[in-house]
């Protein structure tokens, strides 16, 4: 198999003086940015990171949910790897975790889920048709006679002109809605690309902030990215949130199959097909569709601890050491959850994310073993309860360690290559902000070209923790899996990375095995390190572009430090 070039010291200081990286000449003798950072680069090995996924994968950690013995033992796992690298605690108080609390939300979901609409009445099979979930913290989630309204996207944007909700009064209604965002024309929410707006999360709040008290989510494998079987493991069994505030909430939050929609929707003497179309318009309105239903489920609620594990590398630069660049990976996983075929119940999540953290270890071990720490700290933040929505980095982000406007970047990894080396590299948020140069420069030295998010009607800068500092103004990215494998067909990669989503995600079958090729996990390892490497050693702080949705955030965050 062809092998990446390895980085050329000379070389790819020639770049950095060419401003791709913002280096300053000063820095030209820096023994942080010469052949000693090539070497240093070298502790990034294969079976280095094998052995971090093996540990984390193993069934001792019974999938690593959050709050279980199994993600103690992890956390204590990677804090004691973490010190032998050398760094030091990055928590509060010289501590190593940032403990945070989180509310188990067990809902016991009815079999059945009744609707009624004037003589006719429908009845949906829990699992197979419907997932339903509470939306409150209490012990006792419910909906009685509520009218069942078709909202379109749900979506409220008004740089693109468009409200769904049209200012009708949706309070105590029931929102059946469509999955992802309007993607028919590319100068609308930028076309195929899923933005937020798409997301599930942004769904269920948006038909909250109207006053609902349930919204049902039409699931496609098209708009959600992923088989209702994903829907099926990931929101059954305990759910954990952060504590609940003041925020509008739901009483339910559900999915449907598409099937389950047409079949309601029919049920109004209504056609699916037609309203979606109708929905893909500015003029569109929200559509009563004459049916009730009621739905009631006893929760249960526990309350349970987990932390982000932090690790510091203390900059050697006496003013700009203040500022941070900041490395995550979710440490955990889904936990034991409904058995496979195989009556597995253990969630490994070896791929998502043992593989992540694993590279933000080899990570840390490179830049660990330069002559002399870059200018900026480094922190490297292995964040929990990802899986149940950026909980770990979202609280981070409210409780940061280092103030938003001091951290010049994050660099994300949430799942790994396992499939060998790439003409390309995949890098989830491409031209949104100054890192793009750093990025292209430092791929194009390993003979690789670097491409925006290939599966971009998935929004997966909007579902891993880099979006949780994007909300707080950070320049961030996520790396992931290139496409073009090296002595493949053309469409193998995408193969690869479509079977991993169809069968393997959320799913206990997640599991480490021997054949994984980890040289391609090396090469995107490497990207990060060298990428990190710059921006801790530029003069400036990288930047959102112009008009980007996160540079107002940003400009309010530098100014807020600079008073």
């Amino acid at each position: 198999m062809k092998k990446q070039p390895a980085l050329c010291g000379a070389r790819f200081l020639i770049l950095f003086f060419l401003g791709a990286c913002g280096v300053s000449d000063q820095d030209s003798t820096d023994p942080v940015t010469d052949v000693s950072s090539e070497a240093a680069s070298k502790a990034i090995t294969v079976e280095l990171m094998r052995g971090y996924v093996k540990e984390l994968a193993d069934d001792k950690y019974e999938g690593r949910g959050p709050g279980s013995a199994g993600d103690a033992a992890a956390r204590s796992y990677l804090i004691h790897e973490l010190e032998k690298l050398g760094l030091v605690p990055g928590a509060e108080d010289g501590q190593w975790e940032q403990p945070f609390e989180l509310v188990g939300v067990s809902a016991d979901q009815p079999d059945e889920w009744i609707f009624k609409g004037g003589e006719a009445e429908l009845t949906l099979q829990q699992w197979d048709e419907f997932i339903v979930s509470s939306g409150v913290q209490a012990e006792r989630a419910e909906v009685m006679d509520a009218e069942v309204v078709f909202a379109g996207y749900a979506i409220q944007a008004p740089e693109y002109d468009w409200d769904d909700f049209k200012g009708q009064d949706l309070s105590g209604k029931v929102l059946m809605i469509i999955n992802n965002d309007p993607d028919w024309d590319p100068e609308l929410f930028e076309g195929e690309k899923r933005l937020w707006y798409g997301r599930w999360g942004y769904k269920y709040l948006s038909a909250a902030r109207q006053g609902a008290v349930g919204a049902i989510i039409i699931h496609t494998q098209p708009s959600a990215g992923y088989p209702f079987q994903v829907v099926q493991t990931s929101w059954t069994g305990e759910q954990f949130e952060l504590p609940a505030g003041d925020e509008p909430r739901l009483e339910v939050a559900a999915w449907v199959t598409e099937d389950s929609a047409k079949a309601l929707v029919q049920m109004a003497g209504l056609d699916l097909d037609e309203l979606r179309e109708a929905a893909d318009n500015r003029d569109f309105e929200p559509v009563p569709l004459g049916i009730t239903t009621s739905i009631g489920m006893d929760v249960t609620l526990t309350r349970v601890q987990t932390a982000n594990v932090l690790g510091l590398l203390t900059g050697s630069d006496a003013q700009i050491s203040k500022e941070v660049v900041i490395y995550t990976a979710h440490h955990d996983h889904l936990g034991i959850g409904t058995p496979n075929e195989e009556g597995d119940a253990i969630y490994n999540g070896a791929m998502d994310n043992a593989s992540g953290v694993a590279q933000i270890m080899a990570i840390a071990k490179a830049l660990k073993a330069l002559p002399r720490a870059p200018r900026r700290s480094i922190l490297f933040a292995l964040v929990g309860a990802e899986e149940q929505g950026l909980l770990g980095s979202q609280y981070y982000a409210e409780n940061p360690t280092f103030s938003p406007g001091k951290i010049a970047a994050n660099l994300n990894y949430d799942g790994a290559n396992i499939w060998g080396h790439t003409h390309d590299v995949t890098y989830i948020g491409l031209g949104k902000s100054s890192i793009d140069n750093i990025v292209s420069a430092i791929a194009e030295e390993q003979g690789r070209v670097v491409k925006p998010d290939q599966f971009a009607d998935r929004g997966y800068f909007y579902r891993s923790d880099q979006f949780s500092f994007a909300k707080i103004g950070v320049p961030a990215m996520y790396l992931d899996t290139g496409t073009d494998f090296v002595d493949r067909p053309a469409d193998w990669g995408r193969q690869q990375v479509n079977h991993y989503t169809d069968v393997n995600y959320h799913q206990p079958s997640d599991e480490y095995d021997d054949s994984w090729n980890f040289e391609g996990m090396i090469d995107d390892a490497l990207l990060g390190f060298w990428t990190g490497l710059a921006i801790a050693n530029a003069d400036e702080m990288p930047r959102w572009v112009e008009g980007d949705e996160f540079e107002a955030l940003r400009l309010e965050a530098l100014d807020k430090d600079n008073k």
